[in-house]
């Protein structure tokens, strides 16, 4: 029944949200700001988690015909440091977490369309198969007492993880992260860039000290080592940092990194280099609200 009425929830959102995303694209709103990101005003910077194929190709298509041009992160790095002319209609797309159905879903399709696309893995969902979220979503749905996953994203992390352990004593899900396999694969395509997420996606400011920098670090290694490529990008966790986050990415040697703040990243925005924002395309939307978020102009108005 809880599983039933997630799902009527959420349809009934996404046809609301749909009419609310075709009146905003009626007004006018995502023309403007086409108009403005065209005359080089600022970057479109996107990212996705686990979006179905047709949602993705979607975005990537509507992205190219509206002339604007893809930008990889290396393109993002030579930006900042004027290597190159900051872009008129450029758009940057990136993923978080490196789910299983990425491989299918963003990776063939960035291929296909020849795009580039920078993946930011947790290493530690890579090795197990699973992020440790939905073994709580699931405890809930089988009405367990346990807190939800925003709750427990509240705490500091040896709590959260006590918590976890007994979870996952009591509860068992499927594979659903990519593995190691279809990663090196996947980093063969010169379309695909592979970047770090850190080792078990803690909120880092949740972290003690010791164990915010070894996150950070061991994702940076570990994928370096699995892939023979330096990896020189990151970004936090549910977009949580704070100045020892920063800190700690420039002692490690990281070229930049990505929040989930949703603004334009304009040339001045490109002067904190650790803290570029990013507008999200939620799963389960419409192609209406997916213009609108990519756009900026669904944060505008919502959440």
């Amino acid at each position: 029944m809880f599983k039933i009425w997630g799902k009527v929830k959420r349809k009934f959102r996404t046809i609301y949200a749909s009419l609310i995303g075709r009146l905003l694209i009626a007004l006018g709103f995502p023309k403007k700001i086409k108009r403005k990101a065209l005359r080089g005003d600022f970057i479109l910077s996107i990212y996705f988690h686990n979006p179905d194929k047709w949602l993705f190709e979607f975005c990537v298509k509507w992205l190219r015909e509206n002339r604007f041009s893809f930008l990889s992160e290396d393109d993002i790095i030579a930006i900042a440091n004027k290597e190159i002319p900051f872009p008129k209609g450029g758009v940057l797309l990136t993923v978080d977490d490196g789910w299983e159905s990425n491989e299918e879903n963003v990776i063939a399709v960035a291929k296909k369309q020849k795009v580039p696309v920078t993946i930011f893995v947790t290493t530690g969902a890579i090795e197990s198969g699973n992020y440790w979220w939905p073994y709580v979503t699931k405890a809930r749905e089988h009405k367990m007492s346990f807190p939800t996953v925003e709750e427990l994203k509240k705490i500091p992390n040896i709590e959260r993880e006590q918590v976890l352990k007994i979870i996952k004593r009591k509860i068992s899900i499927e594979k659903q992260a990519l593995d190691l396999g279809q990663l090196k694969k996947a980093s063969k395509s010169k379309y695909i860039k592979i970047s770090a997420h850190t080792a078990n996606h803690p909120i880092l400011v949740n972290c003690e000290d010791e164990e915010a920098f070894q996150e950070i670090k061991k994702s940076k290694l570990q994928i370096e080592e699995w892939l023979k490529i330096p990896v020189n990008s990151f970004a936090y966790p549910n977009g949580d940092y704070s100045n020892r986050e920063i800190e700690y990415l420039k002692q490690l040697n990281f070229s930049s990194a990505y929040t989930t703040e949703p603004v334009y990243l304009t040339k001045e925005r490109f002067q904190k280099i650790y803290q570029l924002p990013r507008f999200c395309v939620f799963e389960d939307i419409s192609k209406a609200e997916a213009i609108c978020r990519m756009t900026g102009v669904w944060q505008r108005f919502f959440k």
